[in-house]
This record gives C-alpha cells, sequence and structure tokens, in this order.
C-alpha cells in the first residue's frame, strides 16, 4: 500500500501528539481525500482581492485570511477571507483604522484575533515614504474592527520579513531587516491585557542563527524552528531550534544523515514552513536562482528530512517564493507568491498531511539494549575483561563478525557440555541452536553464552552496540576531545567488524567535529590508529590559509610527534593532487534490512520460541518479541511455558496465516504493508499485543477503507464474518450487491461457506426494489 495510492478521512480518531496514545479507531467509509495530494482550489477573483506576494495568510477556524502585499505595482493592506468548506471567497468584513499597505509584514492568531506586526510600508511606485514599520494593530474576527496596540516603554528596532510566532499567550518576533542590516534580536510581547502590555527584548544564548531575513518560523513540540533564508555570505540550510523556556538556540546537526539517506532541502530564502503533528513541512521560496516545487518534511523526533512524493491524481503548485501558508486540520493552504517571470499569483493550493502515528521500531530495540531484559550472551571485553550482555537475536541480525563469534562460542559450549557428561550429551541437552529445536531453548534454563572479544575495549563496545539496537550513535559534545577520540576507538572497531554503515556514521561525526581546538588531538589518534582517511581530513584541516598559523601557535603544537610535524610543514609546502574517486560509497544495511533478512530466514537457527498458530509451529525470536510487544515481554517475564509453545489469537480470533506473517514483519523491522483482508484481522492487535502505538492499526483503517474493490470484496467478506466486524461485513455486502455483475463471475464465489451466500441472497431481496420484482415476475 504506496503512500501514492492511499487515501484519508477528512476527520481522523486518534491522537497524535502523544507516541504512547493506543486509542481504538473506528472504521468509517468516506468522503475521503487522497494522502499528500495537491488541489488547485479556485484562485482569488480580481475584483475580490488582487494577485499578490510578500503578503501573510493565517487560519481562523474553517477560513485563511489574506492581509497585504504587494501586486507588483502597490502595497496592500486589504483582508481577504478563502471560507474552506464550499471553496469561495470574499473581502472580509473590517471597520476601524486598519494597518498601513505593507509587505514582509507578520501575522499570527492568538484567541480570536489576529495581530499584525510590522513590515514595510510606502509607495513603491513612486519609491517614496519608504520605511520599515514597529507597529503592533490587532484585528477581531468576530467585530472585524482593526485597533492599534500604542505599547509604552522600549520597542524593538522596525523591521521586515522577520519571523513570528505565538507561545504560551505571547507573541515572539526574530530578526528581519531594519532597512541598513540584518537582525537576530528577539522580542516578545504579551497579549493577553493590552493595557499593561510592554515589549521585552530575549537574552538568547546557544548557537543562535546568524543575522537573517526572508525565513520562516514554525513551532514544533514547544520548539520554535528557523529553517535557512536571507544571511548573505553565510547563507546556509541549516535548521535551528529554540528552546522557549530556557531561551536556547541549537544548530539541529546533518552529521548522522547517511549518504544515500534524503539530504535537508537546499539553502532557500522566500519559503515557508509549517508544523502539523511532529513534522515541519517546507516548500517553495528560491534556492540558488532557482524556484523548486518540492515538499521537504522534517521528522522532528527521528531528526530526518525526506521529500513528499505527491499522490498521482495531484495539481501541482509551480515553483515560487514569498508565497504564505497556513495549516487548517490535517491540510496546509498555500496562497499566492511570485511565480516566474516575476508574476504575481492570486492562486490557493490544498495540500493532503498524512497522519500516521510514528514508527517506534528504533526505540522499541533501543529501550531493549537500555534496559537488558531477556540477555542471553554476556561479551568478556578486553584485557581487563569487562562485561556487556546483550542479545543474540539482535547481535546476530545486524552484524556477520559478532556472528561467527557467537557460533563459535556455542561450538565450544557444546562440546565442553558433551565432556561434562555424556548422559546430556545422548538427549541433545545443552546444545547450540543447531542441535536444539527452536523453542526447546526456554528462558531461565540456560546459562548466558559468554563470547570473548579481546580486541575491544567495553566502552567503545557499548557505542557499537547501541548502534546495532538503534542505528544510531551518541553525538559528541561539540569540543569535547574525549568524545570524539571515544567515537575513534568506535570507528576502528566498525572497521574491524566490517559495519559500514557505522564506519560513515563514524567518519562524518569525527569529520564534523574537528575543530582548532582538538584537531591535532584528533590527528595524533587518527595516526596511531592507522585510520587514515580521518588522518588526512585533519592534515588538510591544519594547512587550510585560514587554520594554519593558529594551529601552530598552540601548545599542542610543540609537543605533537616531529613525523607529525614533518607531514604538517610538507603538506603546506607542497599540497598533494587531490583524488576523485568514482566508486559508489558502501552505506551498508540499516535495520530494518537486517531484521527483514532475519525474519525472512537469517535467524532461523537462533530462533528460540515456537509460536503455534491453529497447531502450525512458527519459529521466531522472544528478544524481538518482547522488544516490541508488552504482551509477549510480560508472558517472556512472568509467565513463560515450559515447552517454549505459545498459542497465537487475537482475542478469541486465529488471524489467518497471511495476517500472522503480516503481524510478524510489522513486528520485526515495522512493515505496515499488507492486503486489506490481512488489516481487518490486524485491526485490534495494537490492544492486544500491547504495541507502543497505533501506527498499525491507523494503517490498517486506511487499508480496510480505501483498497475494497470488486477484485477482493469476497475475501475480505471472509474475514469481516470471521472477526466479527459487522460494520465492514456490511460495507463488504453493499458492495457486492451493487456490482453483482462483476462478483457473480468471481471463482471465489463458489467457495463461500452456504451461510455467506445466504447473506449475499438476502442483500440481494433487499436491494431489489417492488417495482423490480413485479417486472421480474413477469418476466416468469
Amino acid at each position: 500500500m504506496s503512500c501514492k495510492s492511499t487515501k484519508v478521512a477528512p476527520s481522523v480518531d486518534f491522537d497524535h501528539s502523544c507516541s504512547d496514545s493506543v486509542e481504538y479507531l473506528t472504521l468509517n467509509f468516506g468522503p475521503f481525500e487522497t494522502v499528500h495530494r495537491w488541489r488547485r482550489l479556485p484562485p482569488c477573483d480580481e475584483f475580490v482581492g488582487a494577485r499578490r506576494s510578500k503578503h501573510t495568510v493565517v487560519a481562523y477556524r474553517d477560513a485563511i485570511y489574506v492581509f497585504g502585499g504587494d501586486n507588483g505595482k502597490n502595497m496592500l493592506n486589504d483582508l481577504l477571507r478563502f471560507d474552506v468548506k464550499d471553496c469561495s471567497w470574499c473581502r472580509a468584513f473590517t471597520t476601524g483604522t486598519p494597518p498601513a499597505p505593507r509587505y514582509h509584514h507578520s501575522a499570527v492568531v492568538y484567541g480570536s484575533s489576529m495581530f499584525v506586526f510590522g513590515g514595510y510600508t510606502g509607495d513603491i511606485y513612486s519609491n517614496s515614504n519608504l520605511k520599515n514599520k514597529n507597529d503592533l494593530f490587532e484585528y477581531k474576527f468576530a467585530t472585524g474592527q482593526w485597533t492599534e496596540w500604542k505599547v509604552e516603554g522600549s520597542l524593538p528596532v522596525a523591521r521586515s520579513a522577520h519571523g513570528a510566532t505565538v507561545y504560551s499567550d505571547k507573541l515572539w518576533i526574530f530578526a528581519g531587516y531594519d532597512g541598513n542590516a540584518r537582525l537576530n534580536d528577539m522580542w516578545t510581547i504579551s497579549l493577553q491585557d493590552r493595557e499593561h502590555a510592554c515589549w521585552e527584548e530575549i537574552d538568547q544564548s546557544g548557537e543562535i542563527p546568524p543575522s537573517c531575513c526572508n525565513f520562516p518560523v514554525a513551532v514544533c513540540r514547544d520548539k520554535m524552528f528557523v529553517f535557512s533564508g536571507q544571511s548573505g555570505a553565510k547563507i546556509t540550510n541549516n535548521l535551528f531550534q529554540f528552546e522557549f523556556k530556557g531561551h536556547m538556540w541549537t544548530r539541529i546537526p546533518t552529521e548522522h544523515l547517511l549518504r544515500g539517506s534524503p539530504p535537508p532541502p537546499q539553502r532557500r530564502y522566500g519559503h515557508t514552513m509549517v508544523a502539523f503533528d511532529r513534522h515541519l513541512y517546507v516548500f517553495g521560496g528560491a534556492a540558488d536562482n532557482t524556484l523548486p516545487n518540492e515538499l521537504h518534511c522534517y521528522d522532528v523526533d527521528s531528526q530526518t528530512w525526506e521529500v513528499i512524493h505527491p499522490s498521482l491524481d495531484s495539481e501541482m503548485p509551480s515553483g515560487r517564493l514569498f508565497h504564505a501558508a497556513a495549516v487548517i486540520q490535517d491540510a496546509m493552504y498555500i496562497f499566492g507568491g511570485t511565480v516566474d517571470n516575476n508574476v504575481r499569483s492570486g492562486e490557493m493550493y490544498r495540500f493532503q498531511f498524512s497522519c500516521y502515528p510514528k514508527c517506534t521500531l528504533h526505540e522499541d530495540y533501543g529501550k531493549l539494549w537500555e534496559n537488558r531484559q531477556f540477555c542471553d550472551v554476556e561479551f568478556i571485553l578486553g584485557e581487563r575483561e569487562e562485561r556487556v550482555l546483550g542479545h543474540i537475536a539482535i547481535v546476530t541480525a545486524r552484524c556477520q563478525w559478532l556472528r561467527k563469534k557467537i557460533l563459535q562460542a556455542w561450538d565450544r559450549q557444546r562440546q565442553k557440555t558433551k565432556q561434562e557428561s555424556s548422559e546430556e550429551s545422548d538427549e541433545g541437552a545443552g546444545g547450540g541452536p543447531r542441535d536444539i529445536p527452536a523453542g526447546n531453548r526456554p528462558s531461565g534454563t540456560q546459562p548466558l553464552l559468554e563470547v570473548a572479544i579481546r580486541e575491544a575495549e567495553a566502552q567503545p563496545f557499548e557505542v557499537l552496540m547501541q548502534f546495532l539496537y538503534t542505528d544510531k550513535i551518541q553525538y559528541p559534545r561539540r569540543g569535547h576531545v574525549q568524545d570524539v577520540l571515544l567515537i575513534m576507538d568506535v570507528y576502528k572497531l566498525a572497521l574491524s567488524f566490517k559495519l559500514s554503515r557505522l564506519e560513515q556514521l563514524c567518519v562524518q561525526y569525527i569529520e564534523a567535529s574537528v575543530d582548532l581546538q582538538n584537531v591535532l588531538s584528533v590527528c595524533e589518534n587518527a595516526n596511531k590508529l592507522q585510520l587514515d582517511q580521518l588522518k588526512e581530513h585533519c592534515l588538510n584541516f591544519v594547512v587550510k590559509e585560514s587554520h594554519f598559523n593558529q594551529v601552530i601557535m598552540t601548545k599542542e603544537f610543540e609537543h605533537l610527534s616531529t613525523p607529525l610535524i614533518v607531514e604538517i610543514v610538507r603538506r603546506k609546502q607542497q599540497p598533494p593532487p587531490r583524488l576523485y574517486s568514482d566508486q559508489p560509497v558502501d552505506i551498508g544495511t540499516s535495520l530494518v534490512q537486517d531484521m527483514k533478512a532475519y525474519l525472512e530466514g537469517g535467524g532461523l537457527e537462533f530462533c528460540d520460541i515456537i509460536l503455534l498458530l491453529d497447531g502450525h509451529p512458527r519459529p521466531a525470536h522472544k528478544a524481538i518479541l518482547a522488544a516490541r510487544s508488552s504482551y509477549f515481554e510480560a508472558m517472556f517475564r512472568s509467565f513463560m511455558p515450559e515447552d517454549g509453545q505459545v498459542n497465537i489469537s487475537i482475542g478469541e480470533m486465529v488471524p489467518s496465516k497471511q495476517a500472522f506473517e503480516s503481524m510478524l514483519r510489522y513486528i520485526y523491522y515495522g512493515d505496515v504493508n499488507m492486503p486489506p483482508e490481512d488489516s481487518l484481522y490486524l485491526f485490534a492487535a495494537p490492544y492486544y499485543y500491547g504495541f507502543s502505538n497505533n501506527r498499525l492499526q491507523a494503517y490498517c483503517k486506511q487499508n480496510l477503507e480505501m483498497n475494497v474493490t470488486v477484485e477482493n470484496v469476497l475475501q475480505i467478506l471472509e474475514a469481516a464474518d470471521k472477526t466479527q466486524a459487522l460494520d465492514m461485513k456490511k460495507h463488504c455486502l453493499h458492495i457486492i450487491v451493487h456490482q453483482f455483475i462483476k462478483v457473480s463471475k468471481l471463482p471465489n464465489l463458489r467457495s463461500l461457506s452456504q451461510l455467506l451466500l445466504l447473506d449475499i441472497i438476502e442483500s440481494l431481496a433487499t436491494h431489489i426494489s417492488d417495482k423490480q420484482c413485479a417486472e421480474m415476475g413477469s418476466d416468469i
């Protein structure tokens, strides 16, 4: 079920704000909107309002309000209203004195009012009276009244092209352009009490974004985000987040994004960014003299970017800048902007978000690592023989090198057991996975398997283990040499263990962490560990024109080994030619890919539990089941069956073999693609098995609502009857009756049970009108 063909009901019945929320979803059957579909809505007619750019839009209830901007000749101060339900435009009712015509201002909604701050005013046609403003206006939606707030005390410098948002009953203003220079100051004002309101400048800390303008801001998860914008020579595609409570800025790193994974959007200005659920959506803007029209999505939880592929029936907006965007319910609306050839647009577009709860696969396996429950292997590390616990299933799925070590340890354990007890040897007890049938090694009866790894120390090995479970490593603290040296040790292990993905992560982290203070320490360590790629990076960093003099004047340079000093001096005198490789970079396999291969047979010899489906055995892995399901976690902790066999059902219902395999794919590697009939069996699985959230059920819901067709309706009818899903059974019978000529030709019809055939006949009889009965009678 690809995102291009799925559809979503306009109202969603579950809570996305809490990842642990597992509320019960109910099926409904329309009307639906296709997920990730762009739709072109009626444009604004010229007699209602001009085409424009550099304006603002805000959402209030079921309407979009457009204020100000410019039409290419004049600045505007009209207020337009677009009703999203009946897709109609009108001029909003206003009374009082509105703000002067302006563009590059900001507008936010608080309570039942819109607040407009600052912007650029004057006559652009005659190029007179042009100036930035720092005034604040309120528009009350209920009465249409415009009022200017006269604020005493210090004021923000007049500005335009700034960012603005509302948080904790306050308006927050950040950066912009004052007519002479770009800014990066921040001001706030309470919107609760007009009489006592005053502006307050915020003392910001942390990695404050460079002075910038023409950028968007969005609030998600109690943080404000700023992406790219115009900042002169310093323009980047960095994403920054601001903590409202501590007034702390952080640049969100991209070093964890592997080559081959979607990069952040290229640097740009005049774009929009809105927040929905746990995502930020970036659209449009001018990116290095182009006007791209891809929609980029940033996941705040996983800190990853992706480009959203529009549905096949989308009406895509062209690239544009200085447009404006707002969110109503589960859709984004984009209006206006400057398109090709400096033309102003009057178009309105709607984009349908998808609302699936996040995938918790990496988190669930991460918790298994942190809790160390159900561990069945103990690694004995280095000369000091430090011990680290782990899970054979995860380790052998992710790392072939460690897999061989575990198999060797099992062989040694088997040989030792044979020597100790010939009787036990005859019975096959105490053997490795190749001797004992899966499921006959119940928890508690087996001692931990000990695996010695002399070439690894505990601290870097634990970082490596964290990667095996989560596909991530902790980002080193900026400027902390010890953190960088630790990741270098991890990198050495990754090379030894042939973990390409971890190798690449370590290199990216280290190269991003090298600075003037730590470069010589990192270089010396790379030389000692024979990490030539990192040593090369450090040498190039040192001899760089802007770095060289500062580095050689440090105390660390005085204590550097003579061979390294010689290398640095020679490289400065005669830089080596740059070598370019056409070889593709091996980015290794991901957690999802490895767990998929493990389920599909790669982990068969390490199975330690038997799942019985209607008496048929399916070998599986306890640690994986326990990590992903609180039902299995509680069972294995407290009620582990002595024979290592577990009967599978969902409540009173036993799922089909096909649906059960779909559920295992979800458990092992988070897969949610399945036939609609499987979705019906698994609709209640998140509750019965205690998954972290209702992601699986949300996909089942969509799959059922939108993918019941004439071709599969009989299979789904059978599944609905078996699962007692009466609303779905009624829906299937409705389709069968209205498409009976087509359904009657399906071979599956003949294999239906007698009771279901009677249900179809009864539905047909109810559907046929008295007139049709009379006509049929006259033909006899």
